[in-house]
């Protein structure tokens, strides 16, 4: 196959060193690595600023959807009611799985452009006492916004509401004091800024908001209460985990660390992403996202205006020279997008744009 780097918020581009660690076989029931997965879990809670006993932290198989899904099935009780604020594809998914498990639950919708608005949070949960929960993506990669979940948070929990962030494509690339905003669980993935591959989720859970999913949830296999109590005795999942995905996760963590921490992972993202919008807006590729609300994580970028080229052929251009792009999410307008992080550095994004400008050339548009 050719190879090519990844320029998606996730699967990413990794290591070889992290590669490297998938070549070794390991038994889920042997103690080195129930060791390593009491260890991720530790290091999770030092990413989030959280600590043992109000923090815990739980890894659930699957995707990060299967995270958020084992959240939302396992804390909305029969009883409870959810809001959910959406202003892109990975809200709106919060709603199928509400749908899907017969969660009662409001959907707020935001234009993809626009932030959710945290006096009309506020306003919603005076206008419905029935609200017992609130959900918002932190990093909407539809569209590449980086949403406000500090004044969300805020009004949330001054109204006594539980408070829910899917920021899977954004912890441990923007930081997050997961303590400080009060947030009940956070979900992020494996393969995302931490750097590893696919396979598995993890949860930051408030441990009183943990503990009071006992017993609600709606699926066996995705119930995060059990799941953590199995985990919590020794570091043994409840399930065959993906043991190949936790051993290039531990490495990841490691090189996480190397690198500076989230501190400097976040410092090179915003630098590849500065970089790259300054680069292409100069070639005409408008953000479609103000820069006041633009994430360092994916750019949606507007097409040109008379263009005389497709998606196909810019990707297939690209591609051949060393990097895949991703199509447009919105529906709204022509786009496409680029994600930045992963292992990607200032050069990949100065090759990039003279790849661009490579293929502007040979379309006889103006560079």
């Amino acid at each position: 196959m050719p190879d090519y780097k990844l320029l998606t918020p996730g699967p990413l581009t990794t290591t070889a060193s992290v590669k490297q660690e998938m070549l070794f076989d390991h038994c889920t029931w042997d103690d080195d690595y129930k060791k390593i997965t009491t260890r991720i879990r530790r290091e999770l809670l030092k990413l989030a600023h959280v600590e043992e006993p109000e923090y815990t932290s739980v890894l659930m198989q699957g995707s990060g959807t299967f995270g958020v899904e084992s959240v939302l099935t396992s804390s909305v009780g029969t009883e409870d009611c959810l809001l959910i604020l959406a202003n892109g594809a990975y809200g709106k998914r919060m709603a199928q799985i509400a749908e899907h498990a017969g969660l009662r639950y409001y959907m707020e919708e935001f234009h993809y452009d626009q932030i959710p608005d945290a006096g009309r949070v506020a306003r919603l949960l005076e206008e419905h006492p029935e609200i017992t929960h609130t959900a918002m993506v932190h990093s909407e990669t539809t569209s590449g916004i980086l949403n406000d979940i500090a004044s969300v948070a805020k009004v949330v929990k001054e109204a006594g509401r539980t408070m829910i962030v899917d920021a899977m494509s954004s912890f441990a690339g923007v930081d997050i004091p997961v303590g400080d905003l009060k947030i009940d669980f956070l979900i992020s993935s494996a393969n995302k800024c931490i750097q590893g591959v696919p396979g598995f989720s993890f949860i930051i859970c408030r441990r009183e908001a943990l503990d009071a999913c006992e017993g609600k949830a709606r699926s066996l296999s995705l119930d995060l209460y059990d799941q953590w109590k199995t985990m919590q005795a020794d570091g043994k999942w409840r399930f065959t985990s993906p043991t190949h995905v936790v051993l290039a996760f531990a490495k990841a963590l490691e090189e996480l660390e190397q690198e500076g921490g989230v501190e400097a992972r976040s410092r090179r993202y915003r630098e590849n992403n500065r970089y790259l919008i300054q680069g292409l807006k100069a070639m005409g590729f408008i953000p479609y996202v103000s820069e006041e609300h633009q994430g360092p994580i994916i750019t949606t970028f507007f097409y040109p205006e008379n263009r005389n080229y497709t998606f196909e052929e810019m990707y297939c251009f690209i591609k051949d020279r060393g990097y895949a792009i991703y199509p447009g999410k919105v529906t709204d307008a022509e786009t496409f997008r680029i994600g930045n992080i992963g292992e990607i550095y200032l050069e990949d994004m100065e090759r990039l744009c003279e790849i661009f400008r490579e293929f502007l050339q040979a379309k006889g548009a103006a560079a």
